[in-house]
């Protein structure tokens, strides 16, 4: 029903209550029909007090007593009932999944839905595209749908039943019943396509963990999981078209891929390594004379290279071919690191050099490193051997 006359029982600025209606109140994690009455939107559809609340997006021009025309947005309450008897194949198929557990929540939102599990099971030991082929093959099943009033008591002491709505049992005498055939059955009084079939194709989109004891499946029907799943389909094209193989032998090859990119960063990283060996090997030309001290200065061009890579060997130089080691280099920013056999304060040699080109640093009396520097390295290293 999306069309219905009924006489209003109240009004309350934007709210009001009619003496009956056919818009769906917000609950159960069902979002409230949209639509309109006599023309005006209706924002919002609540249950208070165990009356609907309809609220309005102005103020009406109608008052208690008055018949007014109520018109529901068919395109969005199809998309609800698809999406939440959509849940309930989903949950289903939870029930053949996992041995142990129970229900702990349920959404719709405009473009997807999410249902979780209470359950011990961790979300990465759950396969999407397993529940993803099980919940369309319910679908494609044809499976009819039906609900039914039962005892609210006797519903409590099936088992096989779900509650999907907390306390319907504590609050009713009587409970509304959906079955999919031969697949669930729960508790629920949200709205539901007559056949799976009308739910038409369901993308899951997400396995995931919101908290503990919980795994949660977020999902899209209708138009949103042909979207998703086109997308999908476009960027393993992609993929494949850019690595020059088939969507099939793709994964192949993307495995090959990173293994060949894992071999080839080891060999990057052993060069770097062994040029980095060769330029501390090469720093004793690097020396000048300073006050007593041999000060062993230099650049280090080498990409990938930053203070954290050079710190050990610095300390293990000082001392060994030079009083003073001092080190710069660009990683992201210019960096400085050095390393003295304590005669000079590193710390305060470090600071020398942040004060005159910005930056930051610290550390001790034999060792400091400083970053960000505003300059080229090469105009640290002038600096540290004429003037620091």
């Amino acid at each position: 029903m999306t069309e219905f006359e009924a006489a209003v029982r109240s009004v309350d600025e934007t709210d009001l209550r009619l003496e009956e209606t056919y818009f769906y109140a917000e609950g159960g994690g069902q979002p409230a029909d949209r639509g309109t009455l006599n023309g005006i939107d209706v924002v919002d559809v609540q249950m208070r007090d165990g009356e609907t609340v309809h609220t309005l997006a102005t103020a009406p021009d109608f008052e208690a007593g008055d018949d007014v025309t109520g018109s529901i947005d068919d395109e969005f309450r199809t998309y609800c009932m698809r999406a939440h008897t959509a849940s309930h194949v989903l949950y289903g198929a939870g029930r053949e999944l996992f041995d142990d557990h129970g229900y702990g929540g349920f959404d719709i939102d405009a473009e997807k839905g999410r249902i979780d599990f209470e359950t011990d099971r961790d979300p990465d030991e759950v396969n999407a595209l397993t529940l993803q082929r099980m919940v369309n093959e319910v679908v494609w099943e044809s499976r009819d749908v039906s609900w039914r009033e039962m005892d609210a008591a006797q519903a409590r002491d099936r088992d096989e039943i779900v509650f999907n709505e907390t306390g319907a049992a504590e609050t009713t005498d009587t409970v509304r019943i959906v079955e999919i055939d031969d697949w669930d059955v729960a508790a629920c009084g949200g709205t539901h396509v007559e056949n799976t079939v009308e739910i038409g194709p369901v993308k899951v989109l997400e396995v995931s963990n919101p908290g503990s004891g919980l795994v949660r499946v977020e999902y899209a029907v209708g138009p949103t999981a042909v979207r998703a799943q086109l997308d999908e389909t476009r960027a393993a094209t992609r993929a494949a078209r850019t690595l020059e193989t088939s969507v099939e032998e793709l994964p192949e090859r993307a495995t090959a891929v990173v293994e060949e990119n894992a071999t080839l960063e080891a060999e990057v990283d052993a060069l770097r390594d062994r040029l980095l060996e060769e330029r501390l090997e090469s720093l004793g030309d690097d020396t000048v004379s300073k006050d007593g001290e041999e000060w062993v200065v230099g650049e280090l061009d080498i990409d990938g290279i930053g203070p954290n890579d050079v710190s050990e060997r610095v300390r293990e130089l000082a001392g060994d071919i030079g009083d003073v080691v001092a080190l710069t280099g660009v990683n992201g920013s210019a960096f400085v690191v050095v390393g003295t056999t304590g005669e000079t304060d590193a710390s305060e040699l470090v600071d020398d050099v942040t004060a005159s080109f910005g930056g930051g640093g610290g550390g001790g009396p034999t060792f400091a490193q400083g970053g960000g520097l505003d300059d080229e390295p090469g105009a640290v290293v002038d600096y540290l051997r004429t003037e620091a």
